[in-house]
């Protein structure tokens, strides 16, 4: 069984895809052991406790430092003694101690095919900005490991969305989270669980 923690800092749309996914069975041999938010009103709290799984907040602002946040959050996620972490739109830079510990077993999706439009800066409604600002005429979205730098780890799974004529941020936003995030992040961690991805070289490999 893969023991699964999910971070996350806002709604949770995410979270609530991988949940579905575990109880329709689209997800097998994995269990969400926990949820973290940096933020104590963030809505994916209250989607967890509506599902029985344990929720707690950590965040910044109760800390000093930077560093004694660092430990509390790492000390949070090892609490649950995961298999695998999951970024699920977490606004927080992830400790250089907690990359670490789990390299090759932290997933992190982003709203953008990467290497386009990511990186420092693009989280959000940004990278979507970006996209129609640039004038794209497709997005989507990545699932990569994470590692050192910012949205540089290796690529896990992709999908690509189409952008149409009078596409706002917003609308955009929403397309590329129910054609791409919502499919390939549950995806990605059930190909984990079933042990059908290895990364080597900074690259993935997927056995079907």
């Amino acid at each position: 069984m893969l023991r699964v923690v999910v971070l996350v800092s806002g709604g949770g749309t995410n979270l609530q895809a991988i949940v579905d996914a575990v109880e329709k069975g689209e997800i097998t041999h994995t269990e969400i052991v926990g949820v973290i938010s940096n933020n104590k009103n963030a809505y994916a709290l209250e989607r967890a406790k509506k599902h029985g799984i344990p929720a707690r907040c950590v965040s910044p602002k109760e800390f000093e430092s930077r560093a004694q946040f660092n430990k509390a959050l790492l000390e949070a996620v090892d609490g649950y003694t995961p298999d695998l972490v999951v970024l699920a739109g977490f606004l927080v830079v992830i400790p250089p101690e907690m990359i670490e510990k789990y390299q090759n077993r932290m997933i992190n999706i982003h709203p953008s095919l990467i290497p386009s439009f990511c990186g420092t800066g693009y989280y959000g409604l940004k990278v979507h900005e970006a996209a129609l600002e640039r004038g794209v005429k497709v997005t989507g979205a990545t699932v990569h490991f994470v590692d050192e730098g910012t949205d540089t780890g290796p690529i896990l799974l992709q999908k690509a969305v189409e952008i149409r004529q009078g596409d706002t941020p917003e609308v955009l936003q929403r397309r590329v989270m129910e054609q791409a995030e919502w499919q390939i992040l549950p995806r990605a961690i059930d190909l984990i669980a079933n042990g059908k991805v290895t990364v080597s070289g900074g690259k993935t490999k997927m056995t079907e």
